[in-house]
């Protein structure tokens, strides 16, 4: 060791992290340190003596402080001439990592200079942690001055949370080359690179422990990590809303149960649950259940619609599983595939679900549960591989408690139930659903019509027992058959005719208030009657008692009449 602590030249530029030259005033090298002899991929004893224009082309070209852009080792270097302990040295750092300061310099640098010109600070300990030389602003970094840290050791340094974790004591411990970020007690974070000076018995004479302060670098990092979490969080609300408005199967819902509806759908379309649409005929099960497909990992596969109601049972397991060539007679010769196979990679649609039989219902359960199924006459098992979508515009658990239909494939379908409500209920969609089927069937006749407020009136008011399919085959009816431009009250059915028309009729100036009370009494029971399926489903319609229905019916409609 030289004077106050420090190591020896060689010592110390052994050590440094860019390979280093020792050359003779013949230009000879006299010295190699390891990253020389590594980049070099030679033993320090075959590069004594060889020149340095050998080794390295172009070294030699000049005799000014530095060499730009020296190729080696497959990167560009910068070369620079220093003195240290009356010897010439030739160290080489990467281009663009050059220290600034050098620049400035003249040939000779002593290790002082050299040091506080690669790093901010360096601390050298002996082999106890105890500390021998400071070099570099300490105090800016560490929150001490130098003078102060003489003699003290890093174990004392690091109980004070000076730094944390010591890289001296991991260098003792570990006895190699240690590279970590510390945390000072002021918040800052430090690159530390510490190395270890051995004795020629292999023990460590000193360590000497090399900082970068990476404070603001790292807050950068963090922040622009940030930046980029935030970017990715809005691209993904922005795809989501672009795959919403490219994708949304042409639904108008400003109703917030119908949009509800529609999120959970979204939601459910990204796995493969089984979903279970309600809702009466007509309020979009169907178109429903195709934008579920076409959102999932299965639009690329087949989606296959059964209407359950449609089969007739006797024919129900061939159309459904298929059948062999000549399974049966009057099979055709070829076979037919069924539903399931055909839905092999897609999705399953099964419509109108509380139309099945009981036997069709166990059959159902079971290549629902097992996704296998048997051909009619065939004696090899199939596999299908399919997502299911169930709809129903009846009430399955009643059905349930009514014994009409199977509990377990109840519970097998229900996993996700999504109510569909009807337009009545959804007062705030039907103007926009009008607006929407008469600019689609504008466009696809090619006819310019509009509504006048009359009509629109009619509509709004009317209570649209068909759901959307009603609305949207009227919206095409009057586009097609009303010959003017204008759509007007005329022209729309009878039933959708304002209100004050048909009360026109009702009072006519003979009948006292509580015989047309009565006339509108009886016309709302027949309307319900119409719509449900029982005297209680009426009774929780019109908001009254289910005895009261069933007196107020027998009153205008008496039993044997």
């Amino acid at each position: 060791m030289g004077e106050k602590g420090w190591p020896t030249a060689d010592q110390f530029l052994q050590n440094l992290p860019f390979p280093v030259l020792g050359l003779d005033g013949h230009g000879c090298v006299t010295f190699a340190n390891r990253m020389a002899c590594s980049l070099l991929d030679r033993r320090e004893e075959e590069i004594l003596g060889m020149q340095a224009e050998q080794l390295i082309p172009g070294i030699g070209r000049t005799r000014s402080d530095r060499n730009r852009n020296i190729p080696f080792c497959g990167s560009r270097w910068s070369v620079w001439r220093v003195m240290c302990s009356r010897r010439r040295f030739l160290l080489l750092t990467p281009e663009e990592k050059a220290p600034s300061a050098w620049e400035e310099n003249a040939l000779s640098l002593d290790a002082d200079t050299v040091l506080r010109s690669l790093y901010d600070d360096v601390i050298i300990t002996d082999s106890r942690g105890k500390i021998l030389k400071v070099s570099g602003d300490f105090e800016k970094i560490y929150g001490k001055r130098s003078e102060e840290l003489i003699g003290k050791t890093v174990r004392q340094l690091e109980s004070e949370k000076v730094f944390q974790p010591s890289i001296t004591r991991k260098v003792l411990k570990e006895k190699t080359k240690w590279t970590d970020v510390q945390r000072t007690k002021g918040g800052r974070r430090v690159l530390v690179t510490g190395v270890p000076v051995f004795k020629k018995n292999g023990d460590i004479f000193r360590v000497i422990c090399y900082s970068r302060d990476i404070t603001e670098p790292v807050r950068l990092q963090e922040h622009l990590n940030a930046m980029e979490q935030e970017m990715a969080r809005l691209q993904s609300e922005l795809d989501a809303l672009r795959r919403e408005k490219r994708d949304d199967g042409g639904f108008v819902a400003v109703n917030g149960s119908m949009k509800r509806s529609l999120e959970m759908a979204r939601k459910v379309a990204q796995v493969d649950v089984h979903v279970l649409l309600q809702g009466e005929s007509g309020v979009g099960k169907t178109a429903i259940a195709r934008y579920i497909h076409q959102q999932s990992n299965r639009a690329g596969g087949p989606f296959i619609e059964v209407n359950c109601g449609a089969i007739p049972e006797s024919l129900f397991e061939s159309e459904f599983f298929g059948y062999e060539p000549g399974s049966f007679t009057g099979a055709g010769s070829k076979g037919k595939a069924g539903f399931a196979e055909r839905a092999h990679g897609g999705t399953l649609f099964l419509d109108e679900i509380s139309e099945l039989s009981f036997s069709a219902q166990v059959k159902v359960l079971k290549f629902i549960q097992e996704k296998r199924y048997y051909r009619i006459g065939g004696t090899r098992p199939q596999e299908s591989d399919f997502r299911l979508i169930a709809a129903t515009n009846r009430n399955l658990e009643n059905l349930v408690r009514e014994g009409r239909f199977r509990e377990d494939l109840y519970f097998r379908l229900n996993v996700v139930p999504i109510t569909i409500p009807p337009l009545r209920e959804r007062q705030e969609d039907i103007l926009p659903l009008i607006r929407h089927f008469l600019d689609k069937y504008r466009r696809k006749y090619r006819r310019e019509k509009e509504l006048d407020a009359g009509a629109v009136e009619g509509l709004l008011k009317y209570s649209w027992p068909g759901n959307v399919r009603e609305l949207e085959n009227l919206m095409e009816r009057l586009v097609v058959t009303v010959e003017e431009r204008v759509i007007r009250m005329r022209d729309l059915p009878e039933k959708m005719r304002q209100p004050e028309e048909n009360f026109s009729a009702l009072f006519n100036g003979d009948r006292t208030l509580p015989a047309i009370l009565a006339e509108v009494e009886k016309q709302i029971l027949m309307e319900a009657k119409k719509r449900c399926r029982s005297t209680t489903e009426m009774a929780k319609v019109l908001g009254i008692s289910q005895s009261t229905v069933v007196r107020k019916w027998h009153k205008y409609f008496p039993p044997g009449r």
